[in-house]
């Protein structure tokens, strides 16, 4: 009954009860590959601009506390602790991307729950326990936002703020009553716009950086009593009638302790947005089998799903490493010039003559297929035109991270270690070190520090 007439119940109730016993093994032993590659990305943001700045602010605002600040090695407050670390791991564009709901669940969920642990001495077992019901929520409500709320919300801060207050309040030990609340706390909080795109605006790293912290806030509210809208999701003033035509209730308790979506979740290859890696894929496999230069090729159509067009769209000419990020073309510039669109090539080469050219071969077609199919699949299908005359055709349909293409843990150690080594946040035997702790996290009675 509750599914059907108050899904938003159904799901808070989920996420209060959810007890590290019924979650399937290898759904933990997944959870624990997310948090190292989270944690790899976390780590990569030191240094940059706005999630220093962002870093100094929580710094004014907060004072010392039990947490750990990740790029820094300084302890803070859980709310401003969760608000670093969630601004850092969304800065490389390395972090997980779960494609039905188009929302990178890790940036959100891990800066939370962590800081939460280490508040209250929490055991490795609860915070994987946490951050199975922050993904599996945070996961539904941006499927149940749907397309429409893509075109113009930025889901991670939306959907990633429920799924922030879900995970904090399992950690605690929020009754579904009070689940209920922290979720309307964080609903009438949930923003993240895309304009920020066109300017090379800092906002995407104050998106997850408020999620986070929105949401922890919101439990920690409702813990003591504080009381939010009941129907935030699908009511008739929710955010499912605010911010999208397309809302769909159901999708909020879609096979709810049965399908897990964390299991779904994909890790990132290339160091920029998931919606030019099928693409990007594409291209390296043309290349590859035709032993094709870069000079080779005179132009490239990439046919890609809408929602590719309305967020990269917009990047023509990048300014800014991180606005080259959600450029197709500077994206597929790199990877034609090194075979890679990594953080090194980024910093290095982003607007590099040979890259700025071939930027300018490249253009975004929308493809009835690729469309149709997304988000559930996000193929990747490029046609080159070669100088030569030729018309060479690429197809992938699951980029390097999906689930049926996934990372080994060896892979997600290696990533780990070469963004932490990037920004200098951690030595290789310390990414060693957390990887070892993170693989036998489920032994830890308590959280203490990652580093």
């Amino acid at each position: 009954m509750n599914a059907i007439n108050h899904p938003s119940l159904a799901l808070a109730t989920f996420a209060a009860t959810l007890q590290f016993e019924t979650i399937p093994h290898e759904v933990l032993r997944r959870a624990e590959d997310l948090m190292l590659d989270w944690a790899g990305s976390a780590l990569a943001g030191k240094g940059a601009r706005p999630v220093e700045t962002i870093a100094r602010y929580a710094e004014q605002m907060g004072g010392p506390g039990p947490c750990e600040i990740l790029i820094s090695r300084t302890r803070a407050t859980p709310m401003f602790a969760a608000m670093v670390n969630a601004a850092a791991s969304h800065y490389a564009e390395q972090d997980d991307v779960h494609n039905g709901s188009v929302f990178h669940p890790a940036a959100v969920v891990f800066p939370a729950a962590l800081a939460v642990a280490q508040a209250l001495g929490r055991s490795g077992r609860e915070l994987l326990t946490a951050v199975v019901a922050g993904y599996e929520v945070g996961i539904r409500v941006g499927e149940f936002l749907g397309r429409a709320h893509y075109k113009i919300f930025h889901t991670t801060g939306t959907a990633g703020t429920i799924a922030a207050a879900a995970a904090a309040g399992r950690l605690l030990n929020l009754t579904p009553e009070q689940m209920l609340h922290a979720f309307g706390s964080a609903g009438t909080q949930a923003a993240g716009l895309w304009e920020f795109l066109r300017d090379a605006a800092d906002s995407k790293q104050l998106h997850t950086a408020k999620g986070a912290s929105d949401g922890l806030m919101s439990a920690y509210l409702a813990q003591a009593g504080f009381t939010g809208a009941r129907r935030i999701l699908e009511g008739a003033q929710g955010m499912g009638a605010g911010m999208t035509r397309d809302a769909d209730p159901a999708k909020l308790t879609d096979r709810l302790g049965f399908r897990w979506t964390l299991a779904e979740t994909s890790f990132k290859f290339h160091a920029s947005c998931r919606h030019t890696h099928p693409a990007a894929d594409a291209l390296l496999q043309v290349m590859r089998e035709h032993s094709l230069a870069p000079e080779q090729i005179a132009h490239v159509d990439c046919h890609v799903h809408q929602g590719a067009i309305d967020v990269l769209g917009p990047v023509v000419n990048p300014q800014t490493v991180h606005q080259a990020k959600f450029s197709m073309g500077t994206v597929l510039g790199l990877i034609a010039e090194f075979g890679s669109a990594g953080l090194t090539e980024f910093d290095s080469s982003f607007n590099a003559q040979r890259v700025a050219q071939f930027r300018g071969k490249v253009h975004m077609v929308l493809d009835k297929e690729v469309d149709q199919a997304y988000p559930a699949r996000w193929i990747g299908k490029v046609s080159i035109r070669t100088t030569d005359g030729r018309t060479l055709h690429g197809r992938v349909d699951e980029p390097k991270g999906d689930p049926g293409n996934t990372l080994s843990r060896t892979e997600l150690e290696d990533k780990a270690a070469r963004l932490a080594a990037f920004s200098g946040a951690a030595s290789p035997a310390e990414m060693a070190a957390l990887a070892d702790k993170i693989w036998s996290i489920s032994r830890i009675t308590n959280m203490g520090d990652l580093l």
